[in-house]
Formats: C-alpha cells, sequence, structure tokens
C-alpha cells in the first residue's frame, strides 16, 4: 500500500468517525429539543415501580440515541436528590435496551442517501423559523451525518484487506477459545473508553465486518467489550457527586460487567444462534460475501451485530430488573455513606443536566419554587416576631439566615442558568430559562424587603419605644394582604398560571390602596402627637417596603403572563 492510499484510508476513517459523532450529537440534541416537554414528563413519571422505571428508561434513551446522556442524565438527578437509587437502577436498566435503536438505524441500507438526507435537513435547519422544525431538522441532518459518516469509515476499512501485515495482528484477538474472547472483550471496553460513545465503536465494528476484516464472532465479542466500555461515561460524571450518584454510576458498570460475565460461558452457542437466526431470516449465512462493482462485502453480518447487540441487553435486563432491589442494597455495601460530610449544596442543581437543557430547566424551576416557599417562611416569621411584645432573638435570627440563604441560592440559579443559556438550547427552553432569572432576582428583592421590615421593627425596639395599637393593627393587616399576595403568586408559579396577571392587578391594587389609607391615618395620628417623628420615619418605611413586596410579587406575575 502505497502512502497516498495510507493517507486517504486515516482521513476517511478519522474523519468519518468525527462526522458520525457529531450527527450522533446533533441527533441527540434535536431529538431532545423537539421532545422537551415529554421528555421532563417521562422522567417525572419515574417511580419505585422498576418495570416502569425500564420502560420509561428505554423510551428516553431511543428517544436522545444515547445510553451514556441518559446515565449521566441519571447521576445528576440522583446527585441533585431527584431520583433514588432504586429508581435510577431501573431507568439504566432500560437505556442499555434502548441504545441497541442505534445500531439497527446503522443496519439499514440508506447509508447511499446520508449525504442528500444532510443537504435537504440543512437548508430546513438554517431557513426555517419555527423551533420544532428547525430542530426535527437538526436531528434528520445528525441522522444524514451518522449514515455519511459510517460509509466513510466501511470506505476507509476496505484498504485493510489488503495489508496481511494488520490482518494477522488482528488475528491474535480471534475468540476460536475463551480466552480469545476475553481479549476482544477488553479491546472492546478499551476503545469505547476511548472514544465515549458506544454507538460510535459499533459503527467502527460494523465497518471492519463489513469489510471482512473481522469475522462475527470478533465482531460479537467487540460489541460485548463495548457495552461494558459505555459505562466509563457515567463513571467519569460521579466524580464529585453525592454517594447515591456514585452507586448508580457503578450500577450501569455492574450490570453491564456481569452481563458479559454470564455470556462469555455461553458465547459459542450464543453466537451460533445468532448466525441461525440471520440465515433462517434470510436464507443467507452471515458471513455470506456479496461481490458489487468487483468489490467484496459482508452485509449480512452487520444484522447479526445489531442482533447479537439487542438480544444481549433484552437478555440482561430480564435477568437483573427482579433482583433490583437485592442490588441497590449491595451497591449500598458496595459505596459506602462518606464519614466525612460532603460539600453542602443550597440547591439541588447539576451541571450533569446540561445535557438535557429541558431536564435542567425544570430543575431551575423546581429550586425557583423552592424560594418562593422561603420567603413565605421568611413572612410568616416576621408576623410572629412584629405581633410579639418580646424579643424573639432566635425568630429574628432565622429571618436574617433565609435572606443570606436566598441570596446564595439566587447567586447559584444565574450560574447554572447562565451555563444553560451559552449553550445550543431551543428558543422555548431559552425564554423560559430567562423568565427564572427574572424570577429568582425578584423573589431575593422580596427576601430583602422582608430583612427590611425587620430591621425598621429592631430599630424601634432598640430605642425602647413601640408602636401605636392601631400602627401596629395596620401594618399587621397590611402584612396579611401581602403574604396572601405572595402565595398566590407561588402557587400560580408552581401551576404556571398564565392568569394570573388579572388577578395579580386588582389584589396588587388593593394592597397599594391599603398601604395609602393607613400612611393617611398615620399623618393625622403624627399631627395630633400620638406619634413621634422617629416613629413616623419607621412606619412609613415599613408601608413603602410592603408595597415594594408587593411590586416584586407583580413583577412575577407579568413574568408568568408574558409581559417581561
Amino acid at each position: 500500500m502505497d502512502s497516498s492510499t495510507m493517507i486517504e484510508m486515516i482521513f476517511g476513517i478519522v474523519g468519518g468517525l468525527g462526522i458520525f459523532l457529531l450527527g450522533m450529537k446533533n441527533v441527540s440534541e434535536g431529538m431532545q429539543a423537539v421532545a422537551g416537554d415529554k421528555l421532563r414528563k417521562l422522567i417525572n413519571a419515574v417511580t419505585n415501580n422498576r418495570f416502569l422505571a425500564c420502560g420509561i428508561g428505554t423510551l428516553v434513551t431511543a428517544i436522545i440515541q444515547s445510553s451514556s446522556v441518559t446515565t449521566v442524565i441519571v447521576v445528576g438527578l440522583v446527585n441533585a436528590g431527584l431520583m433514588n437509587l432504586m429508581q435510577a437502577i431501573g431507568v439504566i436498566l432500560g437505556a442499555n435496551i434502548g441504545t441497541t435503536i442505534t445500531a439497527w438505524i446503522l443496519v439499514i441500507k440508506i447509508s447511499a442517501y446520508g449525504l442528500p438526507l444532510l443537504g435537504i435537513s440543512a437548508i430546513f435547519y438554517l431557513f426555517t423559523k419555527k423551533d420544532k422544525i428547525r430542530y426535527l431538522a437538526m436531528a434528520l441532518m445528525g441522522l444524514g451525518m451518522v449514515f455519511f459518516g459510517l460509509e466513510l469509515m466501511k470506505n476507509g476499512f476496505a484498504p485493510l484487506k489488503e495489508m496481511p501485515g494488520f490482518e494477522a495482528w488482528f488475528s491474535r484477538f480471534s475468540p476460536t477459545s475463551y480466552f480469545g474472547v476475553i481479549k476482544c472483550v477488553l479491546a472492546g471496553a478499551l476503545l469505547t473508553g476511548v472514544v465515549q460513545s458506544s454507538s460510535a465503536t459499533i459503527g467502527i465494528t460494523m465497518g471492519l465486518a463489513f469489510n471482512g476484516i473481522i469475522d462475527y464472532p470478533t465482531a460479537a465479542a467487540l460489541v460485548m467489550g463495548e457495552n461494558i466500555g459505555t459505562t466509563v461515561t457515567a463513571l467519569l460524571a460521579s466524580l464529585g457527586t453525592s454517594t447515591n450518584a456514585k452507586r448508580a454510576a457503578l450500577a450501569h458498570t455492574c450490570f453491564n460487567v456481569l452481563g458479559v460475565l454470564w455470556i462469555t460461558p455461553i458465547f459459542f452457542p450464543y453466537t451460533q444462534t445468532i448466525q441461525a437466526i440471520i440465515h433462517w431470516q434470510s436464507g443467507l449465512a452471515a458471513s455470506t460475501p456479496v461481490v458489487t462493482d468487483g468489490v467484496t462485502t459482508y452485509p449480512h453480518i452487520m444484522a447479526a451485530i445489531a442482533i447479537t447487540h439487542t438480544v444481549f441487553n433484552v437478555c440482561n435486563t430480564i435477568i437483573f430488573l427482579p433482583f433490583v432491589r437485592p442490588l441497590a442494597n449491595l451497591l449500598s455495601r458496595l459505596v459506602p455513606e462518606k464519614a466525612i460530610p460532603e460539600k453542602p449544596r443550597l440547591t439541588a442543581l447539576d451541571i450533569r443536566l446540561f445535557d438535557a437543557p429541558a431536564l435542567a430547566i425544570e430543575q431551575s424551576k423546581r429550586e425557583i419554587l423552592i424560594m418562593g416557599s422561603a420567603v413565605m417562611e421568611m413572612m410568616k416569621t416576621l408576623k410572629e416576631v412584629i405581633s410579639s411584645p418580646d424579643e424573639q432573638k432566635e425568630k429574628t435570627e432565622q429571618i436574617f439566615q433565609k435572606e443570606d440563604y436566598l441570596d446564595l441560592m439566587q447567586k447559584e440559579i444565574i450560574e447554572f442558568i447562565s451555563a444553560i443559556i451559552s449553550g445550543n438550547i431551543p428558543h422555548d427552553v431559552a425564554e423560559e430559562s430567562r423568565r427564572h432569572l427574572r424570577m429568582a432576582d425578584e423573589l431575593e428583592s422580596i427576601s430583602d424587603y422582608i430583612a427590611n421590615i425587620l430591621k425598621l421593627n429592631l430599630k424601634l425596639r432598640q430605642t425602647g419605644q413601640k408602636m401605636t395599637p392601631e400602627g401596629l393593627a395596620a401594618i399587621i393587616d397590611l402584612h396579611n394582604n401581602a403574604a396572601e399576595y405572595i402565595e398566590l403568586i407561588n402557587k400560580a408559579t408552581k401551576n404556571e398560571d398564565s392568569s394570573v396577571l388579572a388577578t395579580a392587578e386588582t389584589e396588587g391594587k388593593t394592597i397599594t390602596e391599603l398601604m395609602k389609607k393607613y400612611r393617611t391615618e398615620h399623618l393625622a395620628r403624627v399631627s395630633s402627637g400620638e406619634a413621634s417623628p422617629l416613629k413616623s420615619l419607621i412606619f412609613t418605611d415599613m408601608l413603602n417596603s410592603y408595597r415594594r413586596i408587593k411590586d416584586h410579587g407583580l413583577n412575577i406575575a407579568e413574568v408568568l403572563g408574558g409581559e417581561k
């Protein structure tokens, strides 16, 4: 083989692999954008029912075309405390089945149409304004890249048949014995661990087998190893996570390693059975060559590889699904709780969810709701402090701690959402992200004004003064109205109720009129000498703080109503 052919071969293989991987990324991101709401509902539907969790894992992975992405998302959800270990194991088992769809897509004989599909989809992606169509085009564009990349790899591997040295080297991995099977498994695991994509390495395996460089048993053993190698992604993602998240990542590795362990002793009858299925279905053996334009290929072997991959993962899931609970207990022993507390975080937001923006933004909404609940707790405690004739040191400290807590929560939410927005995300997710940023800012501002009212109350006590009974009654009444107003906004946020704006505007005007009424009454008391100038200043500042609480609540209602 001359140097130009060698260079052309290397460029074809490397370029094809790159296009293949980029195509898989586009398919995953495009399908996530198209099915974002459905993905949220599917993930939220995960329960401790292992069969349902497995089904959801299968469906989610079939949609986003990446078991690695699914398992990384699961690790992120477990780390955030939004999914328990039992649920995670069920989803991971399902992901192993869902990922086999990719192999069947590669079997479809439409590689020649990869470029036309890529070109037509690119036109829609570039010139269509509707998000759903754009991202569907992005997914189809990615699919075209997958087919084109696979075709480049297959053509790139073809010259290897003319290299006796390569065939002699690869014959060392031929699974003619159990030791040979293990060597192929290790090679497949290592390659996938490096590439970080089992779909890509299965594509490489199919390309080698299609050109007759490796036989079917070798390809089957490599596929077994590739199932182990794909678990490296989740293990890497679990670094620096909670103990339960590490257990979830380890579960993926355990299932696939144990699966290879049980199938290795029956590897030879297993592969013979698969070949019998191919012969029964097509009338030809998997190793039957086909000569086209003088080029010999082995197209039937690709279907055999896909069947091998599918049957292995389905059987592995069937075997382990009944033992999810014992396996969860075993993992709890293998990965015990840390003696040293893990680094605390105020939010459950996890960067591992960036692989699924639709799910990531769902988690930021959850944190917004937590902020809203914290604000309501502050309002409740503030009322107790203001109403009490005694100094409430413990409750006063609670309010200030909550205010600091909300400051930090807002910071974490801003960092999280800013990272989401900086990526390639659907327009609706970007808009929702910006709404969440605004809502977090408004809630943090409300907490500031609650703390300000508390400081004004402390200032009054420190000077040895107290409000008149009429003034205190007015403040309590205004406080109750403001608290009900914030509760209204919180419920609307939870239910994503855009119609709340009309009610919020009406109720907001009521609070404003109430504040004006109490200010007028207070000025009358000042004129009659019932209130000192200091009391007057503190009282009016309190009234203004409640008005500002209402204003920030109204801003959230406007965000929900689509006006900001």
